[in-house]
């Protein structure tokens, strides 16, 4: 599997959100500063993830988006899901397998394809910033959180 810049994005402004102050609306254009993503697609990034229930959009000059739940609920195979990513990864086969090496082939690659799904809906928001935390920490340096 390989994350394209759209599921990359994603999560960098969701993790972005989740290091923010709980309850008090980010600009689009706050984050996108923030991310360095441009402000126009994160937009449509963001409505995509509002449409799948991962953040809330407050309308007004105070305006934003929030997350809709704690980083420790909102996983990466959602946010992955929600802006249309493609997380499976089975070689296309042009016909059906005849012979008992190309089965296990195929079934190998099935296998792998549920373990990488498993992985990508139980690794969370959470999860990430602390990995994040504990890089940065055993560089040295202070919690910037540029993603």
């Amino acid at each position: 599997m390989k994350l394209t810049t759209k599921g990359h994005y994603s999560v960098k402004a969701l993790l972005d959100l989740s290091l923010q102050v709980p309850g008090v609306p980010v600009t689009t254009k706050a984050i996108a500063t923030r991310q360095d993503i441009p402000a126009p697609y994160l937009e449509k990034l963001l409505i995509e993830m509002r449409r799948a229930g991962l953040v809330k959009s407050i309308r007004g000059s105070v305006g934003g988006y929030l997350l809709a739940k704690p980083p420790s609920q909102i996983t990466i195979g959602e946010i992955l899901e929600a802006v249309g990513e493609n997380i499976s990864h089975i070689p296309q086969m042009s016909h059906l397998p005849h012979h008992a090496e190309d089965w296990v082939t195929l079934s190998l690659w099935r296998r792998l394809n549920q373990k990488l799904k498993e992985a990508l809906y139980n690794i969370t928001l959470a999860d990430l910033y602390y990995d994040a935390r504990s890089w940065q920490a055993s560089l040295g340096e202070e919690a910037s959180f540029i993603i």
